[in-house]
């Protein structure tokens, strides 16, 4: 089986147009759709999922945002927190 690779960027989600392929008229071909992955969707996809990970330890809304600032400020210092 001959391959071929090209990128496109869909300008119309009706229709999609190639041009300019290698192949002969009348010759059948097979069609696969990809989307192309979006690095930075997948990264806030996992952030966003660590945020609802760590949002449903019990006890992590008894936090303050006083005691947040404290931590990034002891952070910040150096010191320990």
């Amino acid at each position: 089986m001959n391959a071929y690779k090209t990128y496109i960027t869909i300008e119309d989600p009706k229709q999609v147009v190639l041009s300019d392929l290698p192949f002969q008229v009348g010759q059948r071909v097979e069609i696969i759709v990809l989307a192309e992955d979006n690095p930075q969707d997948t990264i806030s996809n996992k952030l966003r999922n660590l945020f609802d990970k760590t949002q449903a330890i019990p006890g992590v809304e008894e936090i303050t945002d006083e005691e947040i600032a404290a931590e990034i400020e002891a952070y910040r210092r150096g010191g320990c927190f």
